[in-house]
């Protein structure tokens, strides 16, 4: 459930380091509304039931499709459908906000290493 405080993106962005590791600052209707800082590539997949919503807060990167690629710049956003098959990719570090279904894993389809089953609070 939401809270009636304001969040600070800079502030909550400050408090974690690691890349592909999504931390959740609040949530709406069902939806976790979530940090994450990426960097390098991160694995195919899709997801059976639910679509994707990435906002770039700081830095850019480029959403891959199997038969295309869309940069998102800071201060953009991109929705990928549900079933779309993506893979994020930072040549540089980015910070992206993004919404989502609570019950949504990070890594859709797969389950490797890049997984994060419980996700932190912060």
């Amino acid at each position: 459930m939401g809270s009636l405080e304001k969040i600070n993106i800079a502030e909550k962005l400050s408090l974690f380091d690691g890349h592909w590791s999504p931390k959740i600052v609040d949530e709406l209707n069902g939806q976790h509304v979530k940090l994450v800082k990426f960097l390098g590539e991160f694995v195919w997949h899709h997801h059976d039931d639910e679509d994707e919503m990435f906002l770039v807060i700081d830095g850019r990167f480029r959403m891959e499709f199997r038969d295309s690629e869309v940069w998102i710049e800071e201060g953009e956003f991109i929705v990928v459908p549900r079933g779309v098959e993506h893979r994020p990719v930072a040549d540089e570090e980015v910070s992206v906000m993004f919404f989502e279904p609570a019950s949504t894993l990070n890594t859709g389809n797969v389950r490797d290493g890049m997984t994060v089953a419980e996700l932190e609070r912060i």
